[in-house]
């Protein structure tokens, strides 16, 4: 056996921009390859030239289709990679949803930063178009759960689930006899579809590379906050937005909602899915429902055959840009379900900056919202919030509920990892400097681990 190093490129003190490099004597995998989102500083960091030549790289091994840990694959292609890129079925589907999305972004984003003169270069362009997206998803092959496979001569990978979101993934990789787990992000045991995630594989790692978003805090609000925040928005009289993630937070909100409106514990008033990535990723969630995908939770196949999961009977999909505007004038009160879930970009910003002023209107948080973004900014109670150049009063109610977070929290994760028979050590990512620090003082004092938070570009020599 020879040396076996690992390099941390990304969701190093942040919780965006997860990229690792595995190097052996022969081989060259990058496990996942997102983009940094978030404060301006960190976002820069997608223009940084790749550290080795994308050309070198033997495989990518991607562990789930969330943007900060693909967004980054086009790049690599465009920069010269031609291999493979191992991912699950549903991974595969709802990347390319994700990507195509990003790309048209960054074109856009390129045209308005030329038109209005932001850029100080003379022709924006943007980080990667959509040909780049399209060549990068003629590399994508698709892996079975629970089975090995072979990467390269040296190594292999072998995908578990990890209740996530769907097509989500742990990851045992194996290269020149060393044994490496990243459990990316982890999922929880109440996903009213997904299973739990899966044990841990039963052997001795050289290494655990665990990620920390919710590494400090235990998620504690009940769902019956959820039903009294909406119902006390209804009697304020205004809408109630809530901005998600495209992908599997707006079919938990939405599954939510459902189980609310059928138990009467809230009134059966409209709904609108306003994010055609939300809409496009539903559907793929209703096929892997209607197939009874591997990673569904047992029975949930059987109970949902014949009825819709995601609509009360009150569903309505807004799918062109002028259903999008016509819900500026709605005038009965109702909920709007827009992306993006940290309110960076897309739909919902033209809501906030509609409904942030009226303070009849709710707007309730349901995920993580990282530094720097304007999720963040309402989280902490800012009293305004620049969009589209214009700072706009927050006069909304604005109330976070954690309980639709699909991360594992500390004591989650800390459950979990426990049941690793044997790890030599442990590297501490994607979570905020708190969050990981505190993981990894939990890990050195509860299981008597050896746990390390690596900074950006760290190398590693594993075992």
């Amino acid at each position: 056996m020879g040396k076996v190093t690992v390099t941390f490129l990304g969701a190093t003190a942040t919780v965006t921009g997860s990229r690792f490099l595995v190097e052996s004597e022969k081989s060259r995998i990058v496990v996942d390859a997102g983009l940094f989102q978030g404060l301006k500083a960190d976002r820069k960091r997608n223009w940084d030239p790749f550290p080795v030549e994308p050309s070198t790289i033997d495989a990518i091994v991607l562990t789930h289709a969330h943007l900060d840990h693909c967004g980054y694959l086009p790049l690599l292609v465009r920069q010269g990679f031609r291999n493979q890129i191992f991912a699950t079925e549903y991974t595969i589907k709802l990347a390319a949803v994700i990507l195509r999305d990003s790309g048209h972004l960054q074109m856009e984003d390129a045209e308005f930063a030329a038109k209005k003169g932001f850029s100080k270069h003379p022709t924006p362009l943007p980080l990667y178009n959509l040909d780049d997206v399209e060549k990068t998803l003629n590399h994508f092959t698709e892996v079975p759960f629970r089975k090995r496979i072979q990467l390269t001569q040296d190594a292999s990978a072998t995908y578990f689930p990890s209740g996530h979101i769907l097509g989500s993934a742990f990851v045992l990789l194996e290269i020149d006899g060393k044994a490496l787990l990243f459990t990316s992000d982890m999922g929880r045991s109440n996903h009213p579809l997904l299973a739990s995630p899966d044990r841990p594989p039963q052997m001795a790692l050289d290494a655990v590379i665990t990620e920390s978003t919710y590494g400090n805090r235990v998620h504690e609000t009940p769902m019956r906050s959820f039903a009294d925040e909406i119902n006390a928005g209804m009697k304020r009289g205004g809408s109630i937005l809530i901005p998600a993630f495209a992908v599997d937070r707006t079919e938990v909100i939405l599954m939510a909602l459902r189980e609310l409106i059928t138990d009467r514990s809230i009134p059966n008033i409209p709904i609108y899915v306003d994010s055609p990535m939300a809409l496009t990723a539903l559907d793929y969630y209703r096929e892997a429902v209607k197939e009874d995908a591997p990673e569904l939770g047992a029975g949930v196949g059987e109970r949902w055959k014949s009825v819709d999961p995601f609509d009360p009977g009150n569903l309505h999909q807004m799918r062109t840009t002028e259903q999008s505007k016509s819900l500026n004038e709605l005038k009965d009160k109702s909920i709007i379900i827009s992306a993006s879930g940290m309110a960076t970009g897309g739909r919902v910003v033209h809501h906030l900056a509609n409904m942030l002023p009226d303070p009849k209107n709710t707007v309730i948080l349901v995920g993580f919202q990282a530094a720097g973004s304007r999720g963040r900014s309402l989280e902490e109670g800012k009293k305004e919030i620049k969009m589209y150049g214009k700072w706009v009063p927050v006069q909304a109610h604005i109330v976070k509920v954690e309980n639709f977070s699909v991360h594992a929290d500390s004591n989650e994760l800390i459950s979990w990892l426990r049941e690793i028979s044997h790890s030599k050590e442990a590297f501490v990512v994607h979570g905020e400097p708190d969050a990981q620090n505190y993981l990894a003082s939990r890990l050195r004092t509860e299981l008597g681990w050896k746990a390390t938070v690596p900074k950006t570009a760290q190398v590693y020599e594993v075992g």
